[in-house]
C-alpha cells in the first residue's frame, strides 16, 4: 500500500519579532486600528467644546427670536469676521450687522398676521388704531380687533427680545474679540452667567406677559 507524502510549508517574516516589553517605544505606539491624534487635535477639541458650551447656554433663548434674525446673523458673521483681523472696517461691519439683527428683533415683535377669506395669510403692523397691511389696494376687511393694537406687552417683548439676541451675540468670541479687545478676560467672565440671567427673566416675563401675536417670524408661545 502506497503512502502519501506529506509537505510542510513553513512561513518566514523578513522583520524580525521583537519583544514588546523590551521596547521603549512600543508604551507610546497608538493602539491597532487607530490613528495617533494630529498636532491640531487639542486645539479644535477646545474650540468645539467651547461652541458646545455656548449653544448649551443660548439654545434656549432663540425661542424668544424671530426666527430669520438669529439665522442671518450667523450666517454673516463669517464673512464679515474674515480671517480674524478685527480692522476698523470689520469692527464697523461688526456694528452694522449688530444694529440691523437688534432693529430685526424689535420690528418683528410689532407684526400680526390674520386669515384672509380666501384661505390666504396676510401679515400687518399692530398700531394704535389696529392692524395695518403690508399690502394696500387688497380689497380685504381687516380684523378690528382689540388684539391687533398695540400694547404694553408688544414693547416688552421687543425689549425682551433685543435683550436676548445682545446675549447671544456677546456670547461669540468673534464679536466680543474685536468689540473689546482690550477686555476679553472679563467679557469671558461676563458671558458665562449672563446669557443664563437673561433666559431666566426673559423666561419669567413671558410666562407675565404671554405672546398673542403670529407675526413675521414670532410664532405663539
Amino acid at each position: 500500500m502506497d503512502q502519501s507524502e506529506g509537505f510542510g510549508i513553513k512561513i518566514y517574516n523578513a522583520s524580525p519579532q521583537v519583544d514588546p516589553s523590551l521596547d521603549p517605544s512600543s508604551s507610546q505606539a497608538a493602539p491597532p486600528g487607530r490613528a495617533p491624534p494630529p498636532n491640531g487635535g487639542r486645539k479644535r477639541r477646545l474650540v468645539a467644546n467651547g461652541v458646545q458650551k455656548t449653544l448649551s447656554k443660548t439654545s434656549l433663548l432663540a425661542n424668544f427670536l424671530p426666527t430669520g434674525t438669529l439665522l442671518t446673523f450667523e450666517m454673516v458673521l463669517p464673512s464679515v469676521y474674515g480671517k480674524g483681523e478685527c480692522s476698523h472696517v470689520t469692527t464697523l461691519m461688526i456694528h452694522t450687522l449688530l444694529g440691523l439683527c437688534t432693529l430685526s428683533c424689535f420690528f418683528f415683535h410689532f407684526t400680526d398676521s390674520f386669515r384672509g377669506p380666501d384661505g390666504k395669510i396676510y401679515y400687518g403692523f399692530v398700531t394704535r388704531k389696529g392692524l395695518v397691511v403690508f399690502k394696500h389696494g387688497l380689497g380685504l376687511e381687516v380684523p378690528k380687533d382689540e388684539r391687533y393694537k398695540v400694547g404694553l406687552t408688544d414693547f416688552v417683548h421687543a425689549f425682551m427680545s433685543v435683550l436676548v439676541f445682545v446675549a447671544i451675540a456677546f456670547s461669540d468670541h468673534r464679536v466680543t474679540d474685536c468689540l473689546f479687545p482690550k477686555h476679553a478676560k472679563e467679557m469671558d467672565e461676563v458671558m458665562k452667567s449672563f446669557p443664563l440671567m437673561v433666559g431666566i427673566i426673559c423666561s419669567g416675563l413671558f410666562l407675565v406677559f404671554p405672546n398673542t401675536r403670529y407675526g413675521i417670524g414670532c410664532m405663539a408661545s
